[in-house]
C-alpha cells in the first residue's frame, strides 16, 4: 500500500523559540534528554493518518500546514505528515502498531490492543503550558465529550489513550440563499414550522430536502425522530450500567433495548411511539424530500446526503456531518446549518416536548502516541497534542476545516455550528429505536412503507420482526443467554 510523506513546515526555525521537557506536563525525565532543562528543539516526530477534508494525497490542506508550521516556529520541534488513504489507514496503522513500528502520533481509529499504546492520564491531570492559567489539561475540554467521567474517553483498561483535535456531529445543512428567497429563517424550530416549510419550498420548485437511496440520510432521520418520541422510556429502560451490569447509562445501550424488546415490554405492533414514528417518517418523506429519492445513487462519501443535488442549489437543506463543509466550500450559496426540528404538540399528540438531540462526539480527528515512543519523542509529541489543544492554535484551523471545537473557548465556523447548538449537540438519551439485525439495511426495513407497497399496520408488524430478529442475535453475540428475558417471547 502507498503513502505519501510531506513536510509541512512553511516558515523557517531559526526564529524557533525553544521547549523545555518541564514545559510538557507529565513527561519528567527521558532516555535521551536528561535533565528537564534540555530543549525539544530539533526533535522530529511524524504524524499518520487518513486525510478527512481534501483528496489531496500528499497534504491535509493549507490550514493543517499552517498549524503545524505554528508550533514548530514556537518549539523548534519537526513535524511531518504521513498521509494515507482512507480505505487503508486502519489497516496500516493496525499492523504497524503491532509491529512496533509506528509513528509517534497515529490516528486513534486504528484498531489495536490497549498495551500498545501510551496512556496519557498523567499528562491529562498536569497542566498544559500552551493554554494561559491552565492546571490542568482536561480542563480546556468540553466536560461532558472528553474527560475522566466520560465512558468513551477511556479505553478496556480505563486509560484515556487519544486527545481529540476536534468533535464529529451531524445535522441539517441550509441554502440560506433559498432560505430568504422563500422567506424561511434557520433554524426551523418546530416540525409543525418545518412541515409547512417544506411546502413553501415544493411550491418556490425547490426540493426542501435533498434525499439519497442510502441508509445514512434514512437512518439519521428514524433516530432522531424516535429519540424525542422514545425519550419518555428513558428512565425505566435505563436499568444497565455501560458494562453490561446492573445499574444505569447516560445513554439506553443495547443490552437496555434488548431487555425492552424481548421481555415484551416495547413492541412495535403496540407501542404508540412506533406507531408515531413511522407516520411522522412517512411524513417527512411525502413533504420534504427528493421526489425520486429511492432511485438516487449516494455521492460525497457519505459526509452530505444528495450532495449533489444540495450542492449545485436544487434543495434547501440536507443531512450533513460537519467533515462535509469541506465537499460545499465552493458553493454559490450562503451556507449555514441547523438542528433537526423538534416534535412539537400540534404535529403530533405523542410530541413529549422533548427537544431533537443527536450529540457531537470525539468520533472526529483524534491522535493517540505509539507505547513504542520514547524520549524526547515521546515528549515532542505529547507537546504537539498539547498545542493543538489551545483554543487560539485550534480555532483557525476549525474554522477551515468545519471542524466542531473539543475545547472550550474555539468556536466552530458558521456553516456548521448548527450541529453542535443546544440540546442538539447533547447526547441522545435512548439512541432512537432498533432497527434490523446486522447486515440488514436500514432502507429495506422501511422503504416498503415509503413507497406505498406496505400500509402501516404491515411496517410496523415488519419492525417488530427485525427488532425480534436483531435482539436474538445481540444475546447470542454478547453471551446474556442467562438472562431472564433473554429467551424472548
Amino acid at each position: 500500500m502507498t503513502t505519501t510523506t510531506s513536510r509541512v513546515r512553511l516558515i523557517a526555525l531559526a526564529t524557533a523559540g525553544a521547549l523545555t521537557l518541564a514545559a510538557c506536563g507529565g513527561g519528567g525525565d527521558t532516555d535521551e534528554g536528561g535533565e528537564n532543562g534540555d530543549s525539544l528543539a530539533g526533535t522530529t516526530i511524524t504524524l499518520a493518518g487518513p486525510n478527512q477534508w481534501n483528496s489531496d494525497p500528499a497534504s491535509f490542506g493549507p490550514a493543517w500546514e499552517a498549524l503545524v508550521a505554528a508550533f514548530e516556529a514556537e518549539t523548534g520541534v519537526i513535524v511531518e505528515t504521513t498521509v494515507l488513504p482512507v480505505d487503508q489507514f486502519a489497516q496500516t496503522l493496525s499492523t504497524q502498531l503491532a509491529a512496533g513500528t509506528a509513528p509517534e502520533l497515529v490516528f486513534n481509529q486504528a484498531p489495536h490492543e490497549p498495551e500498545l499504546v501510551t496512556p496519557l492520564n498523567e499528562y491529562l491531570e498536569a497542566p498544559n503550558p500552551f493554554i494561559e492559567g491552565n492546571t490542568r489539561w482536561w480542563d480546556a475540554f468540553e466536560a461532558d465529550k472528553y474527560g475522566p467521567g466520560v465512558a468513551a474517553s477511556v479505553n478496556a483498561d480505563g486509560d484515556t489513550e487519544f486527545v481529540p483535535f476536534n468533535l464529529v456531529a451531524t445535522g441539517v445543512f441550509v441554502n440560506a440563499d433559498i432560505f430568504a428567497e422563500v422567506g424561511l429563517e434557520a433554524p426551523i424550530e418546530t416540525w409543525t414550522e418545518f412541515i409547512d416549510g417544506c411546502g413553501a419550498l415544493r411550491e418556490a420548485g425547490y426540493t426542501p430536502f435533498a434525499m439519497d437511496n442510502g441508509d445514512l440520510g434514512l437512518g439519521w432521520t428514524v433516530q432522531t425522530i424516535s429519540n424525542m418520541l422514545f425519550a419518555k422510556y428513558y428512565d425505566e429502560l435505563n436499568v444497565y450500567a455501560p458494562d453490561g451490569s446492573e445499574g444505569s447509562s447516560q445513554q439506553l445501550i443495547a443490552k437496555d433495548w434488548a431487555r425492552a424488546i424481548l421481555s415484551g415490554e416495547l413492541d412495535a405492533t403496540t407501542t404508540p411511539e412506533a406507531r408515531a414514528s413511522v407516520e411522522l417518517l412517512g411524513e417527512f418523506y411525502d413533504a420534504c424530500v427528493t421526489e425520486n429519492w429511492s432511485g438516487v445513487t449516494p455521492s460525497g462519501g457519505g459526509a452530505v446526503v444528495g450532495l449533489d443535488e444540495f450542492a449545485s442549489g436544487g434543495a434547501a437543506m440536507a443531512w450533513g456531518v460537519n467533515f462535509g463543509y469541506s465537499a460545499l466550500e465552493n458553493v454559490e450559496f450562503e451556507l449555514l446549518s441547523m438542528p433537526f426540528p423538534t416534535i412539537d404538540e400540534e404535529a403530533h399528540p405523542l410530541s413529549t416536548g422533548f427537544e431533537a438531540q443527536y450529540g457531537s462526539s470525539t468520533g472526529g480527528t483524534s491522535y493517540m502516541v505509539p507505547a513504542t515512543t520514547e524520549g524526547v519523542e515521546l515528549d515532542a509529541a505529547i507537546a504537539f497534542l498539547q498545542f493543538v489543544s489551545a483554543p487560539e492554535h485550534i480555532e483557525p484551523w476549525l474554522q477551515e476545516t468545519g471542524g466542531i471545537p473539543a475545547v472550550v473557548d474555539a468556536e466552530a465556523a458558521p456553516s456548521v455550528a448548527g450541529f453542535a447548538e443546544g440540546a442538539w449537540g447533547e447526547q441522545m438519551l435512548t439512541g432512537g429505536m432498533p432497527a434490523g439485525p446486522p447486515g440488514t439495511t436500514i432502507q429495506s426495513v422501511y422503504d416498503g412503507y415509503l413507497l406505498g407497497q406496505r400500509d402501516l399496520d404491515a411496517q410496523l408488524a415488519h419492525l417488530q420482526e427485525q427488532w425480534l430478529a436483531s435482539q436474538r442475535t445481540a444475546v447470542e453475540d454478547n453471551d446474556w443467554e442467562s438472562e431472564p428475558w433473554a429467551a424472548g417471547p
